[in-house]
């Protein structure tokens, strides 16, 4: 390995050890209800997701409550995103497949839309050739954060979980998922953005 490879690794390491306290400090505040600075800006769109959602926050989920909550959105997300890219040649109306791509086979379909909700990802065909921008805008990109959100949910009431030491109440799955999106994934996707857009 070279000098630069080396450096890279050693870089890489040093950034994500010292963003570890401050980083986890911020996500033990979203994930345990304290104020943080994000929440001047955050606080009304979670509020309003949360009357559109009809998400009673101060009521926790027991562990088959929370595993239930994830399933229904999993499977609504698998839905949705099937349906959206197995409907590619319908969307032409909307100027977001001038290539006029067709959809992919059923079992195309049926892989892609499973690794994306499993926060997989594996892609069995080349994106450029095959998925319109409305199924990589409107389907693949939402699966890549709410897919992402979930894991993080998930490892969230896991940790609550053997914190508490019993699976009565691992908070409410639909909170931690918009805190997660809004409070996590979106600010670090636009840091990211802006970090790769200063390096070209």
């Amino acid at each position: 390995m070279t000098v630069n490879g080396w450096l890279t690794i050693f870089l890489f390491v040093g950034v994500l050890t010292a963003l570890a306290i401050p980083l986890g400090s911020y996500m033990a505040a979203v994930y345990t209800g304290e104020r943080t600075f994000m929440d001047r800006v955050l606080g009304r769109p979670e509020r309003l997701l949360y009357r559109v959602l009809r998400v009673d926050v101060t009521k926790g989920q027991d562990w088959k409550a929370y595993a239930k909550s994830l399933i229904i959105f999993s499977l609504a997300g698998w839905l949705l995103l099937y349906f959206i890219l197995r409907t590619q040649t319908l969307w032409d109306f909307t100027g977001l497949n001038p290539m006029h791509f067709h959809s992919a086979p059923w079992n195309v379909t049926f892989n892609t839309t499973s690794s994306f909700i499993t926060n997989t990802n594996w892609q069995y065909y080349g994106g450029e050739t095959t998925m319109s921008y409305f199924s990589q805008m409107a389907g693949l990109t939402v699966q890549n954060f709410l897919s992402a959100a979930v894991g993080i949910a998930v490892a969230v009431a896991l940790i609550r979980g053997i914190a508490s030491r019993s699976g009565k109440s691992l908070g409410n799955f639909w909170q931690d998922l918009i805190r997660t999106v809004l409070y996590v994934l979106l600010p670090l996707s636009i840091v990211l953005a802006l970090v790769l857009l200063f390096q070209g």
